[in-house]
């Protein structure tokens, strides 16, 4: 039963990613059709965003209410419903409208799956649980790019939703399998009276800070590789916008990769060893970065080792939250956590684009590199917190 419902999980996950890819794919036929700027997207993305961002803070107390099978099936239920409204919208007002369930159902089923992986599987399967999402990220291109050739961008918005009212129905339907898978486990979990920890409860608490700082530093090196690396590739190393389209998705790639290959080690490896080899990976990507080389090569390699790096350092931290933190306040812990990488995800490429504007899109490496600083600083100060804690499982592998 455990594990049928985990593959329930794993599918839910590939509609959490299917939104994600799709907006950036259909806006160039959407500002063209409604005669919108250009730079109206930003609307949209901070509304969908923000909604994530509430909802990534609030979850945990609505999973200690109502459990992780509810959350899970409303969340995705509401992003199917955000889905179809941007299939039906003729107004950029009724897209900013639809924005905001698709951002609050995308961050509330995200906290909802990971605090359960990480409380009732190994870090085998949280590594898995991730790679599911990349499936997700690039399907929505490849449905958009069906509806644009079939009819317009609407039609591609109605694939999409079709696919998510299918994996609705699914999380629906296994419902009775959250009471049935893990019975013991949720019978202590019923009797946990302990309330959530507040926002500010935690924001005390400096083991907690620490991991606040990871996941917005680690998420800003994603966003920051994901909406300037095309950039940066013309005009700093001097290739063509076509070839550096095309460089960025080796990005995902090593993320999806990165995942992967972490989910196959984690039965060999403990979850900080896979964090800090993925640590050593994106060290060297930052400093191939820096090389003052002119061609694709070298930055298609950093690119691809960017991601390879980061990908296993995302949910090997949030597996580790029940051990770090204990499993009756995982789950606000890991809303926290999620809130803080999408603010990461939000605010630094935009801060970004400031300064390079003012100074060079050269600050690059840079940048990521001024990331990875923060990331490797905020770890070490946590791991010192943990050992004085007695919870650092080091070299040990999880359960």
């Amino acid at each position: 039963m455990a594990t049928l419902l985990l593959v329930v999980i794993y599918i839910s996950y590939i509609g959490l990613g299917i939104p994600d890819s799709l907006f950036g794919t259909a806006w160039p036929a959407i500002y063209t059709e409604l005669g919108l700027p250009i730079s109206s997207a930003n609307a949209v993305t901070l509304l969908v965003s923000s909604g994530t961002i509430a909802a990534s803070f609030l979850s945990g107390k609505f999973i200690h209410r109502f459990g992780t099978g509810i959350v899970a099936a409303v969340s995705t239920s509401l992003t199917a419903i955000a889905l179809l409204g941007f299939s039906l919208s003729g107004h950029f007002a009724f897209l900013c409208l639809f924005s905001i369930p698709l951002g609050i159902g995308a961050g509330a089923i995200d906290v909802a799956q990971n605090n359960y992986v990480a409380v009732h599987y190994n870090a085998r399967h949280m590594n898995f649980l991730h790679c599911f999402y990349g499936v997700g990220v690039a399907l929505s291109p490849y449905l958009m790019s069906l509806g644009l050739k079939g009819g317009n961008w609407r039609t591609g918005y109605l694939l999409a939703f079709g696919v998510q009212a299918v994996i609705s129905i699914v999380v629906i339907l296994a419902l009775p399998l959250w009471k049935r898978a893990h019975h013991q486990t949720s019978l202590l979990e019923e009797q946990n009276t302990e309330k959530p920890l507040s926002l500010w409860a935690m924001a005390k608490r400096p083991a907690i800070r620490m991991t606040w700082l990871l996941f917005i530093a680690s998420c800003s090196i994603e966003a920051i590789c994901t909406t300037w690396g095309s950039t940066f590739l013309v005009e700093v190393k001097g290739v063509s916008a076509e070839f550096a389209a095309k460089a960025v998705i080796l990005y995902f790639v090593g993320l999806t990769c990165g995942r992967f290959v972490s989910g196959l080690l984690a039965n060999k490896l403990s979850s900080w060893s896979l964090i800090y080899i993925g640590t050593g990976i994106v060290m060297a990507a930052v400093l191939l970065l820096t090389l003052p080389i002119q061609g694709l090569v070298l930055p298609c390699i950093a690119l691809f080792l960017t991601g390879f790096g980061i990908g296993p350092i995302f949910p090997n931290l949030t597996h580790l939250t029940p051990i770090n933190f204990g499993k009756e306040q995982s789950e606000a812990v890991i809303g926290s956590q999620q809130g803080m990488a999408y603010i990461g995800i939000m605010v630094t490429p935009i801060l970004f684009g400031f300064l390079a504007q003012g100074i060079s899109l050269k600050i690059f490496p840079y940048a990521l590199g001024l990331c990875f600083v923060v990331f490797v600083l905020a770890m070490l100060r946590l791991v010192c917190v943990l050992k004085k804690q007695g919870v650092y499982t080091g070299r040990k592998i999880e359960n």
